[in-house]
C-alpha cells in the first residue's frame, strides 16, 4: 500500500489533469485553477472541477474526461470527481423565486411550518396507516446524494432515540433497504391478504426488493407504481410504530406524487450535497412538497465534507454549506451535516450500517441529532390541535 501511495501522488494526478481541456477554456483545468484539492486514500483520488454555473451541465463531459485521465494514472484504483458549479467572483446569486406562501406576500421566506399558516380550503381527508403515529418522506431531487443511506440511518437514530419505527422503500425501480439493512428472504403472508414486513435492528421494513430477485428489471408504467406503494402501505401489518419513514426514489415522479396526494404525511426532509448543481435539483423536491402542502422538516447536508483518516485533515471535496445556505435562503430548518467516511460507505455496502454498527460514535451522533430534530417538529405539530391538516392544491 505505501507503495501505492508513492507512485500516486498528488503533483502526478495534476500534471495527469494538465492534459484536459474544456471547449472555450483558454488553458488546462489545472493552470486555470478549476480543480480543487486533490485528496488520495487507498490508490483512490477524489476532487472536484469549479465550472460556470451556467454551464455546468454542458461541461459534464469535461469531469468524465477528468476522470477517465486520473484513471489510467499506473496504481491508481478508482476515481471520485464532481463537477461543482460557481458563479463568477462578485456575481449575483441566480435564485429562482422563493414559491409564495398561500395567504403571505410573495418573496416572503416562511418559517418550518409557515406553508400550513394559511391553509387552501380542505380537500379529502387522506386515511391513514393503522397504528402509524407519523409518515416521514426522505426525499432528494437527484440520485447519488446518499438518500437510501441517510434514510436507513435516520430510522435507525430515530429507534436509538427510543421510538418504534419502520421503514418502507419506496423505489420501485431501485430498491436499496434490503442490502443496506441486510435482510433477505420472502416476506410471509398474514390470513392471505396482509404481508408481514420483514426486521432487522429494531425496524420493521418492506421493499419491492423483497418480492423480486435482485437482478430484475422494473418496467412499469405510473398506475402499477401507485398501486404498488399503496399496497406496500396498507397491505402490510406494521403494527404499532411512532413513525414510518419513506426512502422517496430520486426525483419528482409517479412515487411521489401518489405518497403526497394519498398519504398524509408529517413531512419531508430532503437531503443533497453541498454543491450548486445538487441543489438544483434539490429545489424541485421542495418546491413539489410545498405544492402539495407537506411540510418541509429541514435540509440534510450528506457527503459535507472528509476527514482524512491518517492525518485528520479535512477535506471540502464538494464545497461545503450550500444546503446550509440554501435552507436559511428558503426558511427551512437546517437539520445537520454528513460527512463523506469510508465507514458510511463501507457499512453500507455491507448491510451494517453505521448508526447500527457504531451507535456511540461520531457519525452516528450527527444522524441521532438529525433524528431529534426532525421528531421535534412532527411532535409538535401533532400536539399542535388547532392546526389544519395538510390539502392539496392543483393550479
Amino acid at each position: 500500500m505505501a507503495a501505492d501511495h508513492a507512485e500516486v501522488s498528488k503533483e502526478r494526478v495534476l500534471d495527469a489533469l494538465r492534459a484536459v481541456r474544456g471547449p472555450e477554456l483558454d488553458g488546462n483545468i489545472v493552470d486555470l485553477g478549476l480543480v480543487s484539492d486533490v485528496f488520495i486514500s487507498d490508490a483512490k483520488v477524489y476532487f472536484s472541477i469549479t465550472v460556470p454555473a451556467e454551464r455546468a451541465r454542458e461541461l459534464d463531459p469535461l469531469r468524465a474526461a477528468a476522470e477517465r485521465v486520473v484513471k489510467d494514472i499506473p496504481g491508481v484504483k478508482g476515481a471520485m470527481v464532481a463537477l461543482t458549479a460557481d458563479r463568477k467572483a462578485g456575481a449575483p446569486a441566480a435564485r429562482p423565486p422563493a414559491p409564495p406562501v398561500a395567504g403571505g406576500p410573495a418573496g416572503r421566506k416562511p418559517g418550518p411550518a409557515a406553508a400550513h399558516a394559511h391553509p387552501a380550503p380542505r380537500g379529502p381527508v387522506k386515511a391513514g396507516i393503522p397504528g402509524v403515529g407519523a409518515i416521514i418522506a426522505v426525499a432528494s431531487g437527484k440520485g447519488g446524494v446518499g438518500k437510501s443511506t441517510t434514510s436507513a440511518n435516520l430510522a435507525l437514530a430515530l429507534h436509538a432515540n427510543g421510538l418504534k419505527v419502520g421503514i418502507l422503500d419506496a423505489d420501485i425501480y431501485g430498491p436499496s433497504m434490503p442490502r443496506l439493512l441486510k435482510i433477505s428472504g420472502r416476506p410471509e403472508q398474514i390470513g392471505g391478504k396482509m404481508i408481514k414486513p420483514m426486521e432487522n435492528y429494531g425496524l420493521k421494513v418492506m421493499s419491492m426488493g423483497f418480492l423480486v430477485d435482485e437482478e430484475v428489471a422494473m418496467i412499469w408504467r405510473g398506475p402499477m407504481i401507485q398501486s404498488a406503494l399503496l399496497q406496500m402501505l396498507r397491505e402490510v401489518a406494521w403494527g404499532e410504530l411512532d413513525v414510518l419513514v419513506v426512502d422517496m426514489p430520486p426525483g419528482t415522479g409517479d412515487a411521489q406524487l401518489t405518497m403526497a396526494q394519498q398519504v398524509p404525511l408529517a413531512g419531508a426532509v430532503i437531503v443533497s450535497t453541498p454543491q450548486d448543481l445538487a441543489l438544483i435539483d434539490a429545489r424541485k423536491g421542495l418546491a413539489m412538497f410545498r405544492k402539495v402542502e407537506v411540510p418541509v422538516l429541514g435540509i440534510v447536508e450528506n457527503m459535507s465534507y472528509f476527514i482524512a483518516p491518517d492525518t485528520g485533515a479535512r477535506y471540502d471535496i464538494f464545497g461545503h454549506g450550500g444546503a446550509r445556505s440554501e435552507a436559511e435562503r428558503i426558511g427551512v430548518p437546517f437539520l445537520g451535516e454528513v460527512p463523506l467516511t469510508i465507514a458510511i460507505r463501507e457499512t453500507s455496502d455491507a448491510g451494517t450500517p453505521l448508526v447500527a454498527l457504531e451507535p456511540d460514535g461520531p457519525v452516528a451522533a450527527v444522524y441521532r441529532d438529525i433524528a431529534t430534530k426532525v421528531w421535534e417538529q412532527v411532535a409538535a405539530a401533532k400536539a399542535d390541535t388547532s392546526r389544519e391538516m395538510p390539502s392539496i392544491v392543483f393550479e
